[in-house]
């Protein structure tokens, strides 16, 4: 052989080395991606897992929540139907301050006031439950009653200024 083709020979073969080399690389590389993927997929199931349990506790914590505000409303009712007849009881043996104090019917007496009298006008027990919801109740539309009290107050004025002039 020649020195030219024990060159070429020797270059093939380190070429062909250097190759399998690159092969050997890339089979490495192929082979950390396939584990990088298995990896973030059990990472992922691993969070979808997670998500899943805190879901569920959210979801028990809520029906908790909901059996506790059960039994309190029932509790509520309760002391509610326990708490009315002691009521009833207590408004039948005491005595009415309306019917101590009523107005007296005279000639001179308007009507109204007389018949209101007459009717057995005593003061009724409230039920708690009327009361309070009576008491925390406002006008709808506030606003309205607002203008309405501006304009009257508008027309008050200008009626005086007629009235000045």
């Amino acid at each position: 052989m020649s020195p030219d083709q024990e060159k070429t020979g020797a270059a093939t073969a380190d070429a062909e080395a250097r190759a399998a080399e690159v092969r050997e690389e890339v089979a490495i590389t192929d082979q950390r991606r396939a584990e990088e993927e298995e990896s973030k997929a059990e990472d992922a199931v691993a969070a979808a897992e997670k998500a899943e349990s805190k879901k569920e506790r959210k979801r028990r914590e809520a029906e908790e929540r909901k059996q506790a505000a059960t039994a309190e409303a029932e509790r509520a009712r309760e002391r509610a139907a326990q708490a009315e007849p002691e009521a009833r009881e207590r408004a039948a043996t005491g005595v009415s301050g309306a019917a101590l104090s009523s107005p007296g019917v005279g000639i001179g007496t308007d009507p109204k006031a007389a018949a209101a009298a007459g009717a057995g006008a005593r003061a009724q027990h409230e039920p708690a439950a009327v009361s309070a919801g009576l008491a925390g109740e406002g006008p709808e539309k506030p606003e309205l009653y607002l203008a309405a009290a501006f304009a009257g107050a508008f027309v008050f004025a200008r009626i005086l200024k007629r009235i000045a002039e």
